[in-house]
């Protein structure tokens, strides 16, 4: 049984003999770094809090000491990291850099939870709910949802993916369909699984930032949420990447095929580990 999951299905999308390269050749060069550990801990500290504003009331989850919450999932995923790589994954600075940013995130969103996630009519159907759906024989699709919630009144659902940035999603990040269509998958999968209507299923990216511009002419957030199209023809179009990765990512027997070729381009070169390297040639520099 293959296990996939919307990092591969990126990755092909961006150049096939990258994913060939790092899942069917199972050659990897990168490695942990700040930005991966502050993710994962501002995650989980995000998901604490909302699990405990959920379950229990307002007021307790406000009584979490979400400082210290986050600095010890930052010490965790760093030790985690550490211990992988056989290596310190960043400086003792950025750690502190990363923490005070992290702060600034947690003091801006206590102020101002009750414009992001209400309690009143709400539920919390859960934080990291796994998605395990079979694709084709031997294939499934695997996939865990940051937080997912029910409208009581309307029972409508939403599934909401927390993102980490450091200055936020421009017109651009927005616009990169491979960015935004990870939650696309998640609906329809959610809906699949679940049995929940597809039409009543939105969708939201969370994303908190970790730094504003200085002297800026506008008011700036921390948090900033975008929901891309999630209608009928976006919902083809993932659909159809998704079919055109099975059907060349795998044959008949959903064995891989070695046989890819790299799609050179500046997006998708500039930050891939194989680009001019033994590996690969092809890239742009």
């Amino acid at each position: 049984m293959k296990k996939i999951s919307y990092s591969q299905l990126s990755l092909y999308n961006e150049c096939p003999y990258h994913w060939k390269l790092r899942y069917v050749d199972k050659i990897r060069t990168t490695e942990s770094n700040i930005y991966l550990i502050f993710g994962s801990a501002m995650h989980t500290t995000l998901q604490i809090y909302l699990d405990k504003m959920y379950g229990e009331s307002i007021k307790s989850a406000n009584e979490l000491n979400l400082e210290k919450i986050l600095q010890e999932e930052l010490i965790n995923e760093f030790k985690t990291a550490k211990e992988n790589d056989k290596k310190d994954p960043c400086t003792k600075n950025e750690i502190n850099e990363f923490f005070d940013d992290g702060l600034g995130i947690i003091e801006w969103f206590k102020k101002r939870r009750s414009s992001y996630f209400k309690k009143q009519n709400w539920e919390l159907l859960g934080c990291e709910i796994p998605l395990d759906v079979e694709l084709k024989n031997g294939i499934r699709f695997i996939g865990y949802m940051d937080v997912v919630l029910r409208h009581i009144p309307t029972n409508r659902i939403k599934i909401i993916d927390i993102k980490t940035s450091s200055w936020g999603w421009n017109k651009y990040q927005k616009a990169n369909k491979n960015k935004t269509s990870q939650l696309l998958l998640y609906k329809q999968f959610l809906s699949k699984q679940e049995n929940y209507e597809l039409d009543n299923i939105d969708i939201e990216y969370f994303i908190v930032k970790r730094k504003l511009y200085p002297n800026a002419d506008f008011p700036q957030k921390k948090i900033q949420t975008f929901a891309p199209a999630h209608g009928k023809v976006s919902l083809n179009r993932v659909t159809n990447s998704l079919h055109n990765f099975l059907n060349n990512g795998f044959d008949e027997n959903s064995e891989f095929k070695v046989n890819q070729i790299a799609t050179p381009s500046k997006s998708s070169c500039k930050w891939c580990e194989f680009n001019q390297t033994e590996y690969c040639d092809k890239g742009i520099k």
